[in-house]
């Protein structure tokens, strides 16, 4: 209960650093430059998608077989990519939605259920490439068994999670330094390898050697990554912008200059990939098609230094990967859903779903048929990316929500032009490995049944691909034919000033007891509270005994824990009376304080809780570690958590639970 929340509809893109990046007000040269800076940052989160290990691949094997030939290649993917990141970007300034927030107020619920579904696919599949990398790099770097490998990335959930208490400025330095740790790796290899540069600038000038179009598609396929859209639509929330036009259109031109800069990053990544296949394995006539022949093959032709900085470089590859893969899927299920799951657990269910097939495959086909798993997995990207770019030019396009920042009449030609590119060629990828996939049945000569296996493989591929066109093209025409409503822009719930502040009267007070020193606190706030209600207000004391014998007898036990518990109330409630409070003790049973609390407070219900905020153990605590929550999650009741600082109460007071009342005598005061 507690790691769920319904959002609603008035949450903000990662609520938690929304807006959360100050930007620079002064003016002057310097003033402008430091503004610039604080824009800084989105886009190199962004730019790791575009250099993660699902793109080596295919990289290493463009430049092994074709040379230089395909750098265009990448070079126009990278311009495709600048051109929808930015549409994505200027998106999530304008509106204050990013991708998947516009997607769920423009189509249906039953649509964007479908969305959310293909988009958490897409998110698996870049965080198994991601895993395959890491793996990769470890087995590569010190010998280790895959199959251990991914045991260990199993542990790097909780990396991101410690990186995001630094906050988004920390967290974006730490991306910069990983990428720019990539790029000093290639850059150090390129130099070693001394490639060609007649034939790289030959290799800008588009050409298609003979059966190169298919690995010229799927360099595409890898370096527009759908995942990222969604992600760069969220993260350019995360810097404090005004309201109005001009504050919009400032960040909008920083924010390019910012894409421009990261996106020409992971393209220099990209193409010393490629340049270093084709200057050490195409010149020396060696195809290679995995990463772990690379890495093999490399000492031979640049020494022993060249394959440490090639480990190192994927490595921080995956590991830089996988944190943006996190955020991703927390802005797609929010989006999507306005369902909010605890961070831990999120990225631990997009690493299982990513490791299961990963160890699967690798367990019964052997370590080398990594290379399959991840071509498969940017065919699923593949699937997945005409699902979020038309959309993004749909929404960019539409001046109901863009107004004066709509994309003018060239740039919807462009982009359209760059959403045709890729549907077009990314169906002829999908075709080629559903193709195949059916031959691959039909050679297996497998039955099941009298019914050979080629027939149901190949009916379950053209019906999956059926409805994929068909969702694809209602997602096309949708906002065409029946165009929403214009969006209402993502705030917070609106106040009811005159509601909140209405007095509230508290007749029962509740307070919850652990007969340590932790009362005096405790004690202190409800009094306080008492106090507030001109002394009208009726203080219940609660404390739960949890020895072992009370889940057997309950309120028949009758050791000593009990005893002095009894007595402990007693003492409090007679001072209490004496000084004139209104006070009614409440000793409860079981071993379970937390259940019993709820339990008690539900059949007779305070105005208020107060409670403690530590805990030491079992056998004396009523609320420890996540009781509390438990308490509040469970109990429609407004709670107060006093803290205890055992330093204060360490040179007096009651240091044990058998002082009585005498060392609780100070807290029988309100707080000033």
């Amino acid at each position: 209960m507690a790691a769920v929340e319904d959002v609603g509809a008035d949450r903000r893109s990662l609520e938690d650093v929304h807006g959360s990046v100050d930007v620079p007000t002064g003016g002057g040269r310097f003033g402008r430059f430091r503004r610039m800076f604080s824009f800084m940052g989105p886009a190199y989160l962004v730019s790791v998608g575009y250099m993660d290990p699902g793109n080596w691949a295919t990289d290493l094997e463009g430049g092994a077989r074709f040379g230089y030939a395909l750098l265009w290649v990448l070079l126009m993917s990278n311009v495709m990519a600048l051109l929808l990141q930015t549409l994505a970007a200027r998106l999530g300034v304008v509106t204050r939605h990013d991708l998947a927030q516009a997607c769920r107020a423009e189509y249906s619920p039953r649509v964007n259920a479908t969305l959310w579904v293909l988009a958490e696919i897409a998110i698996a599949a870049t965080d198994l490439a991601e895993i395959l990398g890491t793996i990769i790099a470890l087995k590569l770097m010190f010998g280790m068994p895959m199959l251990l490998g991914c045991a260990i990335t199993a542990f790097d959930t909780f990396l991101l999670l410690y990186l995001q208490r630094w906050g988004m400025r920390k967290m974006e330095a730490v991306i910069l330094a990983l990428v720019a740790t990539i790029g000093a790796c290639f850059l150090i290899q390129v130099f070693m390898a001394q490639p060609d540069l007649g034939g790289m600038a030959a290799g800008l000038k588009p050409s298609l050697p003979p059966g190169s179009l298919f690995v010229a598609i799927g360099i595409l396929g890898a370096t527009v990554m759908p995942h990222n859209l969604y992600l760069h639509s969220a993260l350019v929330q995360t810097r404090r912008i005004g309201t109005d036009q001009r504050s919009k259109a400032t960040a909008c031109r920083y924010y390019l200059f910012d894409s421009t800069i990261a996106l020409n990053a992971a393209f220099f990544v990209n193409a010393a990939i490629l340049v270093l296949s084709a200057a050490v394995f195409h010149a020396n006539g060696r195809e290679v098609a995995t990463i772990e022949e690379a890495y093999e093959l490399l000492p031979g032709f640049l020494g022993a230094a060249a394959p440490i900085l090639f480990g190192v470089a994927l490595l921080c590859a995956g590991q830089s990967s996988t944190l943006t893969g996190t955020l991703a899927g927390q802005i797609v299920m929010e989006g999507y859903l306005h369902l909010r799951i605890a961070p831990w657990l999120r990225r631990l269910i997009t690493r299982m779903i990513a490791l299961i097939p990963a160890v699967v495959v690798i367990a019964l086909a052997g370590e080398r048929s990594t290379q399959g798993l991840l071509v498969l997995s940017q065919v699923i990207l593949s699937l997945q990316l005409s699902f979020a770019v038309i959309p993004l030019i749909h929404f960019t396009s539409d001046r109901r929500n863009m107004g004066a920042f709509a994309t003018p009449w060239w740039g919807q030609i462009l982009a359209w032009s760059v959403a045709a590119v890729i549907v077009a060629l990314n169906g002829y990828l999908v075709y080629g490995q559903i193709e195949e996939w059916i031959l691959a049945a039909s050679a297996s000569g497998i039955f099941l049944g009298p019914i050979p296996l080629v027939w149901p493989v190949a009916a379950g591929l053209v019906l999956l691909t059926g409805s994929v066109v068909a969702l694809l093209c209602w997602v096309l025409i949708k906002p065409i034919v029946r165009p929403s409503p214009p969006w209402r822009l993502p705030s917070r719930t609106e106040m009811d000033w005159a509601e909140a502040l209405r007095p509230r009267s508290l007749g029962r007070i509740g307070v919850a007891l652990e007969h340590t020193a932790a009362d005096v606190e405790i004690l202190n706030r409800a009094i306080s509270l008492a106090e507030s209600q001109g002394g009208g207000a009726e203080l219940v004391l609660l404390h739960v005994v949890d020895s072992p014998l009370t889940a057997l007898h309950g309120p028949m036990t009758a050791d000593l824990e009990t005893g002095a518990d009894a007595e402990y109330l007693d003492s409090l409630v007679r001072v209490l009376t004496e000084k004139g409070y209104r006070a009614q003790p409440a000793l409860l049973y079981g071993p379970d304080p937390a259940r019993v609390l709820i339990e008690h407070l539900g059949e007779r219900p305070v105005d208020i809780l107060v409670v403690g905020s530590h805990g030491h153990g079992w056998v004396r605590d009523l609320l420890y570690g996540e009781t509390v929550d438990r308490v509040r999650h469970s109990l429609d009741v407004p709670m107060l958590i006093a803290r205890h600082d055992p330093q204060a109460s360490a040179g007096g007071g009651n240091s044990g639970e058998t002082d009585g009342i005498t060392g609780l005598d100070p807290a029988i005061r309100p707080i000033p």
